[in-house]
């Protein structure tokens, strides 16, 4: 492996899945974002509006699925669709296995501002056997809800007749990773399968050894139900300039979005990803395979946004970045009905010993990459 470094615009960290760079050291996101400046976005305004003339129909009650958590984006996105492409969008849904109370908040929030929602909560075994072998084969703690995430939404698209869903952003042209479908607003399924779940998405339905029927909201529905429907996946982020601290206000604004009173573990911002317990251990898992936490995460998006300088993001990187979530151990182990030796055995071993050194029980980073 190379010795990992980070993007010379941004922080980004070249060790971050399916990202690649040009010959400045600019990353996959960065040269996005300088794209960006040039696209003519009426010509993908236009694309959105031949996409909803396509599946909207005069006999159904709702125009399109919209997947929202309560959160910034998906309400942001439920919003534009409502209000300026006046729209009846179904939003749906799924219950994470953590939630937290401002998530519960906050979904109720954006309920009572006009929307219809379907909130679905599925099979709880299920649920808890997919995160467990998520966290032990491919150190993803939440991947069962991840997995539910695709294939609940698009069962309920197939279910009421509805043949278009809107996803929010495509994180992986978004924040650096792959760039396949930069320039195609609609995608297959199979993009979900390969880059959002990892390709793991077989592997860890077949050593669940689960039934059919415990599976239902965990497994996408088949060819022919997708291909009878016409469906169109697609992120609203393709058709106009993505900003996330703009979807933060405007859904604080009109969806009563709430922030937290305190930044949240592992970062210095308190407005995003609020929904479920089980993200700061996520996001700790990307430290131990990739060399990076959630203030990369969050710095990288706001240098790119002109928002922070590269100065000020290394040192709130220093400040925040290698967050070990010890204080939520306990909290972690009984949901996973594992004791607190084999969840500390599973962390070491997913840590990645190249870029990683143990210093008194703690991961860190061997080398300061920048």
């Amino acid at each position: 492996m190379k010795k990992p470094f980070r993007c010379k615009n941004c922080v980004m960290v070249s060790t971050r899945p399916r990202i690649s760079f040009d010959s400045k050291g600019y990353c996959s996101a960065c040269q996005w974002a300088e794209k960006k400046k040039n696209i003519d976005w009426k010509i993908r305004e236009k694309k959105l509006r031949n996409l909803i003339k396509k599946h909207k129909k005069s006999n159904n009650t709702y125009d399109c699925i919209v997947a929202v958590s309560g959160g910034k984006d998906g309400s942001y996105v439920s919003f534009q669709l409502k209000n300026k492409y006046k729209l009846n969008p179904l939003t749906v849904t799924v219950r994470p296995p953590t939630e937290t109370e401002i998530g519960k908040t906050n979904l109720s929030n954006f309920v009572k501002s006009g929307f219809e929602n379907v909130l679905i909560s599925p099979n709880e075994e299920a649920m808890h056997k997919l995160n467990k072998l998520g966290l032990i084969e491919m150190g993803f703690p939440y991947y069962g809800w991840l997995i539910s995430v695709h294939t609940a939404i698009v069962r309920t698209a197939i279910s009421n007749g509805i043949s278009l869903i809107f996803y929010s952003e495509d994180g992986e042209v978004e924040y650096g990773g792959d760039q396949k479908h930069m320039d195609n607003g609609v995608y297959p399924i199979e993009y979900m399968k390969r880059a959002y779940l990892e390709g793991g998405y077989e592997k860890i339905l077949k050593l669940s050894k689960l039934s059919k029927k415990k599976l239902f909201w965990y497994t996408f529905p088949s060819h022919k139900e997708l291909k009878n429907l016409n469906l169109d996946v697609t992120h609203y982020g393709f058709y106009e300039n993505w900003d996330p601290y703009r979807n933060y206000i405007i859904s604080k604004k009109f969806c009563g979005l709430t922030e937290s009173t305190s930044p949240n573990k592992g970062t210095y911002t308190n407005f995003a990803q609020n929904d479920q317990k089980l993200y700061a251990l996520h996001t700790y898992f990307m430290f131990l395979k990739y060399g990076f936490g959630r203030t990369t995460q969050d710095t990288a998006i706001d240098i790119r946004r002109e928002s922070l300088s590269r100065e000020q993001a290394i040192k709130l990187i220093d400040m925040y970045d290698n967050f070990y979530p010890e204080g939520f151990f306990d909290s972690y182990c009984d949901y996973y009905k594992m004791t607190k030796s084999a969840f500390i055995e599973n962390i070491d071993r997913w840590a990645n010993k190249k870029i990683l050194k143990k210093t008194k029980g703690k991961w860190e980073l061997k080398n300061d990459f920048r």
